[in-house]
């Protein structure tokens, strides 16, 4: 069958799947191939738009003050006092952001987040993803049930959905940064180490599967900063000899985004 034209394309991919996989993951297929067709005959806009999950405080709030200069920037984060700070100061700059005061848990909230950002702007030239779940340090063999399930659904379940939401929106130069914490396998660090490390596996994954064509996935160690997940984790810390959460998200962004 010819490929050219996009309908004949769709129904041969289709067809071919048909024959291995569930018809859950074709539909799911079939709506990717829907977006990529229709973001390929989008008009390229000037204005950038950037998407940071996480984004009310720590280093997420920063990266977000950092690049609303640039960029329009869709802020997701769960609690809403904290997004409006955080528009109030961007606002006084100059800056364009949209709140999204959203769990990312919440698969059917994601994806229609996600269609909302197609329907307005066709697609997305920066997602930061700094949303995390950082669980109380106790031993392995001590681990609290809702922790660890909670774990389990914002650090991996929503950041694998994620991905496949916010894939079809990115073009072949937008950037993609996930944060590295190896916390993975040191003692106490049970459930935050392990699920970190699930993320950044599926990071990785990912980044190995667009080399050749993007986007451009990059992962990266941010310095020790004064967040409240480093100060649940280290609470007699000395924080005068650690890096501002706004200072990291100048470097890390300077080194990206161009």
């Amino acid at each position: 069958m010819p490929l050219s034209h996009t309908n004949d394309f769709k129904k041969e991919i289709v067809s071919c799947l048909t024959r291995s996989v569930s018809t859950y993951f074709i539909k799911l297929y079939q709506h990717h191939v829907d977006l990529h067709c229709k973001i390929a005959h989008q008009p390229i806009m000037e204005q950038k738009i950037a998407l940071i999950t996480g984004a009310s405080r720590g280093l997420g709030a920063a990266l977000t003050e950092a690049i609303a200069t640039t960029h329009h920037v869709i802020a997701v984060a769960r609690t809403t006092g904290a997004l409006e700070d955080l528009d109030d100061r961007i606002q006084e700059k100059g800056g364009k952001i949209t709140l999204a005061p959203m769990d990312i848990t919440k698969k059917e909230a994601m994806a229609h987040l996600c269609k909302s950002l197609f329907e307005r702007w066709g697609m997305i030239d920066l997602w930061a993803h700094t949303a995390i779940h950082a669980s109380p340090l106790t031993p392995a063999d001590s681990l609290d049930a809702k922790d660890w399930e909670k774990s389990i659904a914002v650090n991996v379940t929503a950041t694998g959905n994620l991905i496949s939401y916010v894939a079809p929106l990115l073009r072949d130069s937008s950037n993609v940064i996930f944060f590295e914490d190896s916390q993975s396998g040191k003692k106490f660090f049970s459930a935050y180490g392990a699920t970190k490390a699930a993320q950044i596996a599926l990071a990785k994954s990912w980044q190995a599967e667009n080399t050749r064509f993007g986007p451009k996935i990059k992962i990266v160690s941010p310095a020790a900063m004064p967040t409240a997940t480093r100060a649940r984790f280290y609470p007699g810390e000395d924080k005068t000899i650690l890096k501002s959460p706004k200072s990291e998200a100048e470097r890390i962004l300077s080194c990206i985004v161009q």
